[in-house]
Parts: C-alpha cells; sequence; structure tokens
C-alpha cells in the first residue's frame, strides 16, 4: 500500500451548516433526497451541527487538516456541500463552479478562496461562475470524479454536468474527459457522478450498471483498471446508500476512506475485506445530513495545494 498519493488530499474544507435543510428547490432533480416528518426543523437543524462537528473532529483525529467554516446564514440550505462550487488542483489552481439551482449560487465564498490564499501556494482562479447565465452548469467534484493520478474527469450527463463545461475544464486543468450516460432504479439520471464512483489510489467502487451503455460500461472499467486499480462494483441499493459517495484522504498514519456508516452498512463482507486491503475506512455517521441526497464525499472539499 503506498502511503502517499496524489489522488489523497491532506486537507479538505468543510462548512457547519446551522440552519440545515434539505432543499427542496434541487428535490426535483435530486432523488437521493429524502424528507423526515418526525423530527421539528429544529432538530434536524441541530443535529445536522453536530454530525457535521463529529465529522471534522473524527477527521482531524485520524490526522487529516480540516478548515471548518461556519455558515450562520438560513439562504444556503445545501451549503453544507462545497465540493460543489470550487475544487483545488496540484500546481496551486482553483476552479470556481457554475451552480445549477439558483439557491445554490450563493454558496459561492470569496473568504474562502482568500483563506486558501493565504495558507496555500495558489497560483490562480478560474472562475467559470459566469457560464450560469447562459444555462450551462457544472457542479464541480459533484458532476466529475476526477483521476489525479491517471488525469481522468469521470462525469455522467444531467442538468448540472454540461459537456461544454466539462471540455473547457479538462482543457484547463489537463484532464481526459470520459463522460457518459447513468441512471437510476427509476431511469432518472443519476444527478451528480460522485453518489455513484469513488475513484482511490488502488481501487474504485462504482455503479458500473448505472452506465446505460454497454460499450461505455466496459470502457470505463477498462481505464479504471488500466492504472492497476481493483474494481468494486455497487448494486443500485449500494449507490441509493452512499457507498460510491466516499472520498481517500491521506491521514497521519496513512491513506483513509472517508465513508458514511450507512454506506458501510449497505456493504458485502467480501467488499469490505478487498476495500480493507487497499486502505483503512473511517466511518461516519451523518444520517441527517444524507437527507439532502448527499453523504460524505459531498461534504468535503480537498486541498490539493501546497502549503505556503
Amino acid at each position: 500500500m503506498r502511503s502517499v498519493s496524489a489522488q489523497a488530499p491532506r486537507g479538505v474544507v468543510m462548512i457547519r451548516p446551522h440552519h440545515f435543510t434539505p432543499n427542496e428547490a434541487t428535490a426535483a432533480d435530486n432523488a437521493f433526497q429524502n424528507r423526515d416528518g418526525t423530527r421539528t426543523a429544529a432538530l434536524i437543524r441541530a443535529e445536522a451541527y453536530q454530525e457535521s462537528t463529529r465529522m471534522a473532529a473524527r477527521l482531524e483525529a485520524a490526522g487529516v487538516t480540516v478548515h471548518l467554516f461556519e455558515d450562520e446564514t438560513e439562504e444556503r440550505p445545501d451549503s453544507v456541500f462545497p465540493n460543489n462550487w470550487f475544487s483545488t488542483h496540484s500546481g496551486g489552481h482553483v476552479a470556481v463552479y457554475p451552480m445549477f439551482s439558483p439557491s445554490r449560487q450563493a454558496e459561492r465564498r470569496w473568504d474562502i478562496i482568500e483563506f486558501l490564499k493565504r495558507h496555500y501556494r495558489v497560483q490562480d482562479v478560474i472562475d467559470y461562475s459566469g457560464l450560469e447565465q447562459d444555462g450551462i452548469f457544472l457542479e464541480g467534484t459533484g458532476a466529475m470524479v476526477l483521476d489525479h493520478i491517471e488525469r481522468v474527469a469521470y462525469a455522467a450527463r444531467s442538468n448540472r454536468t454540461n459537456e461544454v463545461a466539462l471540455e473547457r475544464f479538462c482543457t484547463h486543468f489537463n484532464f481526459e474527459p470520459m463522460l457518459f450516460d447513468a441512471f437510476d432504479r427509476s431511469g432518472r439520471p443519476i444527478y451528480h457522478t460522485n453518489v455513484m464512483m469513488c475513484v482511490g489510489t488502488e481501487l474504485c467502487l462504482i455503479g458500473l450498471t448505472s452506465i446505460a451503455s454497454d460499450r461505455r460500461r466496459a470502457e470505463v472499467r477498462e481505464r479504471l483498471e488500466a492504472g492497476g486499480r481493483i474494481v468494486i462494483d455497487l448494486t443500485a441499493e449500494q449507490i441509493e446508500a452512499f457507498a460510491g459517495n466516499a472520498l481517500e484522504l491521506q491521514g497521519r498514519d496513512g491513506r483513509l476512506l472517508a465513508i458514511s456508516s450507512r454506506a458501510m452498512r449497505s456493504l458485502r463482507p467480501d467488499q469490505i475485506a478487498a476495500i480493507e486491503r487497499c486502505i483503512a475506512p473511517v466511518s461516519l455517521d451523518i444520517p441527517t445530513i444524507e437527507l439532502a441526497g448527499g453523504s460524505v464525499r459531498c461534504m468535503l472539499a480537498g486541498v490539493h495545494l501546497a502549503q505556503r
């Protein structure tokens, strides 16, 4: 097991929400969202706050640098998922993305970008957010699952993943685009690629059967295996439990896989054993935040920048 990898950032940005709620404005194309009529809005807010607090503390205890920012506004229900509006890249590059839902466009926070500039070596910030005016969207590392080793950007077409923006990003950041159509069990496009796949250094968790085209499915698998990775094929039920929404990170004692408790419970013993042969899973309990249709990976914006 290689202890250090370009795929595994040492640090992450997290947002701790004070007024969390599942976003009604995004429910139309996010089939992963759910309602909980058994708890009051105030209780859901409080529990989401505690879940994000515990998750940040657990990652820090494992040696991951967590930059935890507060969101005390009531106008950004999905702010707990910062990976959609920005990403960072080796060489000192930052990208800022166009968001599909107007309710999410206010999540972009330039105070966070300025923080990164102060603490890390940032050479440039490429801002794609102006594409929103043309109805062109690319929701960051939700829309794309990036292989930083093989330089491939995997992306499932949806309202939130436009191929024009994808091509532009790949040209600027030196990735090969691999676009495909993927659907859930009801035949709806999977809204974000990162709920169906996670690319690590030595393994990949992916719902291959979600990819509509047999030929494209085989191409994706071949591309993933070309780098020597183990491919763990997820069922539709496991995808719905967020088993694909995980992120490899660099901890104090080596690489770890940040993944939700619900996702871990959905995996078979042989799948867990395959993961553990490659990396140490860290199970994080965030059931309230998962009501919003995202999980652990969505909550983490990896920092692939060199420290000052």
